[in-house]
This record gives C-alpha cells, structure tokens and sequence, in this order.
C-alpha cells in the first residue's frame, strides 16, 4: 500500500459513511497522541452526528479517509467525545500553535497538518503547513508559507507559552451558532477562552444565545467586564436579561452602566419581569409598523438577514410611537396573510383581529398553550394600557419548557452492537 496523505483542515466537515452508504454524521476533528521520538499517531476521529452530539470515532473503525469522505466498518458508538489523557485534537489544539525550526532558522505558526498513512495502515501526523512572519510592514502582507516534516521542528522555546488561535477561529466561520456553541464547550477551558477572545463580538455573542446559562456567565466572567459589555450589547435583548439575572445585582448592574445606554435600556426593561412570565420570556425588539405601512414596507423590513426567523414571521401594527414601549397594540398582520395581497395594501386594512395578545404578567405556560392552540411562532405581548412591550418566540418558549441541561443532553447511550466501537 502506497503512503496516503489528507490534510486535516480539508478534511473537516467531509461526510462519515457507513458500508452501506449511508451518512452518520461529518469529521469535526482529527484526535492523535504525541510519542517520544515518532511523530503523533492519530487514534480517531471526532464526529458530528445528529442532534449536533460530537462522538469518537476509532481510527481503526476507518477503512478509507480521502479529502470528499470517510468510509467506516460499521455502526459509531454515540457516547458524547471526551478527551483523555495524552489526546491532542488536531484543530482544536494544534493548529494555530507556533513552533521553532530545529536548524535555527526562526519560528512560524502551524496552519494545517498532513496526515499520511503508511505501509502498515496506520496513519501518523506526516507534514506541517506553516506561515512564517511577514517581512513586510504592511498591514495586509502574510508571510511565506513552507512544508516541512514534524521532525523538522520543536514547540514552543518558553513553556507555557499562549497558543495563537486565530487560525483556529478562521475554521469556525462557516458553522451555525448552535454548533459553534457546542464546538467550543468541546475545547478545553484554557483553549476556549483563547478562542473566546479571538472570536468577534457578534459571533461570540451568537455562540453564547445557544449555551446553558451558566457557560455563558462563566465565559462572560472570564473574559472580563468591559469585553463581557461589548457582547452584551450584540446579544438579543432577552438573553442578555437571563444571563445578567444570573449575577449579583452590583455586578450586574456595573455590567449595565457598561453596555450601550439603548441596549441597558431594553435589557432593564426586561430585568423587571418575573422570568416565569411572558415579560420573562419576551424579546423587546419585534417588528412594530403603522397602519398606513405598506404590504411592500412590511416585506422589506421581514428580508433583513439578521432577524429571527420567528420574529420575521409577523409584523405588530401600533399607534405611535412605534418602539416598545410602543402607542396601543392594534394587531398582527402574519408574513403568509401579506402574500395575498397587492404590495400597495395597507397594513391597517389586513389585520388579524381574531388572535388577542397576552398580558407581560401572563405565565409561560399560558403563553405555550397560545401558540401551541393557534399554530403560531410568535405571540405578542403587552402591558396593562395595552401597549405593545415585546413579542415571546416559540424558541423561547421551548427553552423554558425544556429541561435545564437539553443542550448537553446525550439521552440514553444506545447498546453497543457488532461492529460499533467502544471506547
């Protein structure tokens, strides 16, 4: 068998197949153990299979790895993956590491590594693809990139040295906020908070809208309080209000005096609710238009690329002003209810009128049996001179009624069967 090499950043997010063809999940990483005089022996893969759970994969399960695909023997074991002692994940923990030239040359920055398999089936990390310094002052200039063997090079002259992870955080930009959610709780501690600080604020603040709560106060906390105000600002309003009724009052409030005077505002107006209640649950910032909008108004404003889909699924139709706290709630004109009608339509003209608001002190569990009687995704919320203080997501809803561990949770491991590997 002629040596075969796949190079890891390539090969992460490649399809996982069975025998039979069918799909079991995609390569999230690439597991090896260093050793004293070879280089790393890789001993499996991690994978992402359904319900976003990252498992083990023995590399002994694996009969062919190529950039497009990994075939396996059989059935994976979906136990959620957790490190052992001596495992380095290649992305995760090596990639973005600097290392020295064992000839004195200088030092550079792994970008991405070889796996190569040799003559006797194993696989081992093979070359290195690594960026030197840039020799140029200007600010958009890389340096020179070269290949080298793993022998060719040493880690770090000063033990304890940071390991850069801005490579590693270019390899996430492609992912979904729940599944960068769970690839950083996957890092360890130390490596996470790098990449925290390395990620961008609204990106980290997407990741943080799909943790437990108690990961988000820890990073938040980590990171400190002027970064922790910074994500705030870009979080949605009502889960910046769950993660700040999570701290002490004087530590939240020196959050708040932190963030941006508008963003404190709604996330103060939130505070005052009872989190089991509807004010609780809601966002403050749904769609809120006039009467005399326009079909073709209302549709623009639902196209923008970052609202939830939830939230674009409705328009709320008010007296001015026409921010929540806004004038009287008239009613809700629904995106599908727009479609029928001409573009020039006025919005006062189609309103539902069938569907009542709920109160900011109804409880979560009237706010459930609403959407679930009426088929709806989202049900706006006002307060006693019923003016329009928010809208409740049906994605809010389900996280109240969830169990409080839901985004960790494996379920029952299912019984190892022929073929399927255990670790």
């Amino acid at each position: 068998m002629s040596t075969q090499r796949v190079f890891v950043a390539r090969l992460t997010g490649c399809a996982v197949f069975d025998p039979a063809g069918d799909r079991l999940g995609k390569v999230r990483d690439v597991v090896v153990i260093f050793r004293k005089d070879d280089p790393p022996r890789v001993v499996g893969l991690v994978v992402e299979i359904p319900g976003r759970r990252h498992v083990f994969l023995s590399i002994g399960r694996v009969t062919s790895i190529a950039p497009g695909q990994v075939i396996t023997t059989g059935l994976i074991n979906v136990r959620r993956f957790q490190s052992r002692g001596g495992e380095v994940r290649v992305m995760a923990e090596l990639v973005g590491r600097r290392v020295f030239f064992r000839d004195g040359s200088g030092d550079a920055v792994i970008e991405d590594v070889a796996i190569e398999r040799n003559r006797l089936g194993e696989w081992d990390i093979g070359q290195l693809f690594l960026r030197k310094p840039k020799t140029s002052a200007s600010p958009f200039a890389k340096g020179p990139t070269t290949f080298v063997a793993w022998s060719d090079v040493r880690e770090s002259a000063e033990p304890g040295e940071a390991q850069s992870a801005e490579q590693l955080v270019a390899t996430y930009s492609e992912l979904k906020p729940a599944d960068l959610a769970n690839t950083l709780l996957d890092l360890p501690e130390e490596r996470l908070l790098e990449v925290a600080e390395e990620l961008p604020d609204d990106r980290l603040a997407d990741a943080l809208e799909e943790m437990p709560e108690e990961d988000q106060v820890a990073i938040l906390e980590a990171l400190g309080d002027e970064r922790a105000a910074d994500i705030l600002d870009q979080m949605e309003p009502d889960d910046a209000a769950d993660v700040l009724g999570q701290l002490p009052e004087d530590q939240r409030e020196e959050l708040l005096e932190l963030m941006e005077p508008e963003e404190a505002e709604d996330v103060r107006a939130l505070l005052k609710y009872g989190a089991e209640t509807a004010g609780g649950l809601m966002t403050s910032e749904p769609i809120v238009l006039s009467a005399d909008a326009t079909v073709a108004e209302a549709l623009a404003v639902i196209r923008r690329h970052e609202l939830h889909p939830a939230l674009a699924a409705a328009v709320y139709v008010t007296l001015p002003p026409y921010e929540t706290p806004t004038g009287r709630f008239l009613g809700t004109v629904h995106f599908q209810r727009m479609l029928r009608y001409p573009p020039a339509e006025r919005l006062g003209a189609i309103i539902d009128d069938t569907l009542d608001p709920v109160a900011a002190s109804a409880s979560a569990a009237e706010v459930a049996r609403m959407l679930a009687s009426y088929n709806l995704v989202s049900v706006p919320v006002v307060d006693t001179a019923h003016r329009l203080v928010g809208a409740v997501s049906i994605d809010d809803v389900l996280d109240h009624l969830l169990p409080e561990d839901w985004r960790s949770h494996d379920g029952d491991p299912v019984t190892p069967a022929a073929g399927t590997v255990t670790r």
